[in-house]
């Protein structure tokens, strides 16, 4: 059950790993009202501001294109990493910053709508495509019916990799992601940092703690039972391609869950506790690079310790505790010698 949880679904479902990106993204989107706010009262211009935004957004993107070429013969020209999709999304969602919260909502709803309905109107493959020829096997479960419009590989945003991938230099011609990921997540994936966005206004906002904790509850119960609504009547909830009702299903749990924090640290007082999380959360950007950069330690363990000592049923589990913990305790040292990575 554990390692099941600390995996990713093929396709269709969501379980406890799938939503680490949602989650991270949603704070972002969180943290701009404060960053925004922060900007202004010491006295930053309207431009000075909108060159941080631009220049944030440049560096994530190329971050994120540096991290995935690594142990490549050359450049690695991809745009489905996470804080790639950030970059990409960041300077569209700061438009809705400051705004009224139904200007927010609307244009939230707006992009997650439009997004569905490109997908929805885009051609389905005929009856005698290879489907090796986009990497899906004979075992493939396809979706079947109206959600055949969100199956793996032969959708709209896979198609327009095809094409735009493949206008940058490449070891290879691209012809499709492995795991399905596409670059025009990034679209309904600025609606996860716009739920985020609202959240962080209502925590920044003149309502008493426990009016903003019953907020965020009842905004968590509801993109839940919306999210669980459209995942069957509109579209599938697919993490790997953002659906719509995968980015209002995967808020609801980021929503709760930031209750919950909120809840026990603002709330209960309880603070302490929340340390080890305080120390990731300043160097969150280390952390991110930390995880892609530094798993050669993992190997260097084994060599020392012994090939077999992640061995076991709960090997992986052990494997990755371990990892997190080296590079915890880095980001520990960094904390003390108050070093910041900023971008």
């Amino acid at each position: 059950v554990i390692n099941h949880q600390l995996g990713h679904i093929p396709w269709v479902g969501c379980v406890f790993w799938d939503l680490i990106q949602p989650s991270f993204m949603f704070m972002v989107g969180v943290a701009m009202p404060y960053s925004y706010a922060s900007r202004r009262q010491r006295g930053d211009t309207p431009g000075q501001v909108w060159f941080h935004v631009i220049k944030r957004a440049v560096i994530l993107i190329l971050l994120g294109i540096f991290l995935r070429s690594n142990h490549r013969s050359q450049t690695y020209f991809t745009f489905e990493d996470v804080i790639t999709q950030i970059g990409l999304g960041y300077v569209f969602v700061y438009l809705v910053l400051g705004k009224r919260f139904w200007v927010q909502f609307g244009s939230l709803v707006a992009i997650l709508f439009f997004y569905w309905l490109a997908f929805a109107l885009f051609p389905l493959p005929g009856p005698n495509f290879d489907y090796s020829s986009v990497g899906v096997g004979p075992d493939w479960n396809h979706l079947t019916g109206f959600f055949a419009h969100w199956d793996k590989n032969t959708n709209l945003a896979h198609y327009f990799d095809v094409w735009f991938l493949n206008l940058f230099p490449r070891e290879h011609p691209f012809e499709y992601n492995g795991g399905g990921y596409l670059t025009l997540n990034f679209i309904p994936s600025m609606g996860t940092m716009i739920f985020g966005v609202l959240a962080g206004e209502l925590l920044r906002g003149p309502k008493t703690s426990r009016e903003k904790f019953v907020r965020l509850v009842m905004w968590g119960g509801g993109c839940l039972l919306v999210g669980l609504l459209l995942g069957h009547t509109v579209c599938p909830i697919v993490k790997r391609i953002w659906t719509p009702s995968w980015a209002v299903y995967a808020a609801g749990w980021t929503f709760l869950m930031l209750a919950v924090f909120y809840w026990i640290i603002d709330l209960q007082g309880f603070r302490k506790w929340a340390f080890p999380f305080v120390v990731v959360g300043m160097n969150s950007i280390f952390f991110y690079c930390s995880s892609l950069i530094f798993h050669w330690w993992v190997e260097t363990v084994k060599t020392h310790v012994g090939q077999g000592v992640f061995d076991g049923p709960f090997g992986p589990m052990w494997e990755e505790t371990s990892f997190a913990l080296f590079i915890w305790a880095i980001g520990y040292w960094m904390y003390k010698k108050r070093i910041f990575i900023r971008i």
